[in-house]
């Protein structure tokens, strides 16, 4: 199982970014990937997840109605949409595979460690004032 975080970038308050989780070795929907984010001197935080089973999605409370996960299952990949960005969005992104298809809210709020992985090279997001 391999999944690689990629798109990240500097950008403006407001501003959107899309980022792309590629993943193999694994059947697209056979586990929930997950999206998270470590800020400097931060814990790593869950904040989104996706099932491929059903294309069910997850958000956290905080990036509700700014973050969206789509995905492309021709690709194995999943995307995570980023609008009205924050500096306090400043962070590195990784996705990850669940140990099981399932995710949810619950599931984001525990240790990552707990349920994802293993964990890729992240993707930085740094958004300016």
């Amino acid at each position: 199982v391999q999944l690689q975080a990629s798109g990240g970038g500097l950008v403006q308050a407001g501003g959107s970014l899309r980022l792309s989780c590629a993943a193999s070795g694994f059947t697209f929907g056979e586990y929930a990937i997950g999206w998270f984010r470590q800020a400097p001197g931060k814990e790593r935080e869950g904040v989104a997840c996706f099932m491929g089973n059903d294309g069910s999605t997850h958000y956290i409370d905080s990036v509700k109605g700014r973050f969206t996960i789509s995905s492309d299952s021709a690709k194995n990949t999943v995307y995570l949409q980023i609008d009205s960005l924050k500096p306090e969005d400043t962070a590195t992104y990784y996705c990850a595979t669940g140990s099981t298809y399932y995710c949810s809210v619950y599931v984001l709020l525990q240790p990552p460690r707990w349920n994802f992985g293993p964990w890729g090279q992240g993707t930085l997001v740094t958004v300016s004032s």
